[in-house]
């Protein structure tokens, strides 16, 4: 039996359509609160998670990063299939709405979000004008053709280090700083369509999404490439664009070494 307390970090992907977010909250289903209630029940300890994002109701993830410590005997490699086989819907539809890619032992210093450098957050947008019912929870349906090149000019804007505080959704918790270094900033049309992915090393609350949602509007003429630069220097919210919806943004990776870029400034 292993007695020696381990600190283990989870890789996790999961669908967020029916969860009200990844953090735990008393009488609500959520991402947190399913994964600690398989793991407490496998390890036969009470687990608690602590993640690099507090994904909102409806946003997904590609590879969210939590890590716990504790005794317990299930092995390090068995952890990953052990969890999701419990959350596996049946015995013929193998995958859940949940799924740990990768579990692996850390050192004992080590925590998930203060050992993170920065994340990477994908927004897909679709554009069509044939709206997808079987997509209505995975991209923004525009529904209007969209201008890539404006977007990508004015994300250009975001790169670097600045006070987001415009971009930061109105009633947030107060923050000891609104100013974030933006590693890189991107729009490109993939297949059918339009992503905009951005890494930093830290957002604010539904940065991303109004960020989108400010992009959407250049893309539609409303704004030009141009104005974005007007938006940040006013930090003010009311001057920058919509809130998109949850349901088109993603959390794809986080960063524990240098980021794979240099930063601009």
């Amino acid at each position: 039996m292993n007695t020696d307390e381990r600190n283990i970090l989870l890789k996790i992907a999961y669908d967020g359509s029916n969860f009200c977010g990844w953090q735990r909250q008393p009488g609500s289903r959520t991402v947190c609160g399913e994964l600690e209630t398989v793991l407490s029940r496998l390890c036969g300890i009470n687990i608690k998670l602590d993640a690099v994002s507090r994904t909102d109701a409806g946003v997904h993830a590609l590879g969210q990063q939590a890590s716990f410590k504790g005794v317990f005997g299930l092995p390090t490699d068995r952890i990953a299939k052990a969890v999701n086989d419990a959350l596996a819907m049946d015995r013929l539809q193998r995958v859940g709405e949940i799924a740990i890619i990768e579990a692996k032992e850390m050192p004992p210093d080590f925590h998930a979000r203060y050992s993170s450098k920065g994340k990477r957050y994908i927004y897909r947008i679709s554009d069509s004008a044939e709206m997808n019912v079987f997509r209505r929870n995975y991209c923004y349906q525009v529904g209007r053709p969209l201008d890539v090149s404006a977007m990508r000019k004015a994300a250009d804007f975001i790169a670097g280090e600045h006070d987001f505080r415009c971009f930061m959704a109105m009633g947030s918790s107060p923050q000891k700083s609104t100013v974030r270094k933006i590693f890189e900033a991107d729009v490109r049309r993939e297949d059918e369509d339009i992503v905009f992915s951005v890494a930093g090393d830290g957002f604010l609350y539904n940065m991303v999404r109004i960020i989108t949602g400010t992009l959407v509007e250049t893309g539609l003429g409303r704004r030009s490439p141009e104005d974005m630069q007007k938006t940040l220097a006013s930090l003010d919210r009311s001057e920058a664009g919509h809130t998109a919806p949850p349901q088109g943004l993603y959390l794809k990776e986080v960063f524990y070494t240098s980021p794979p870029f240099t930063a601009r400034t």
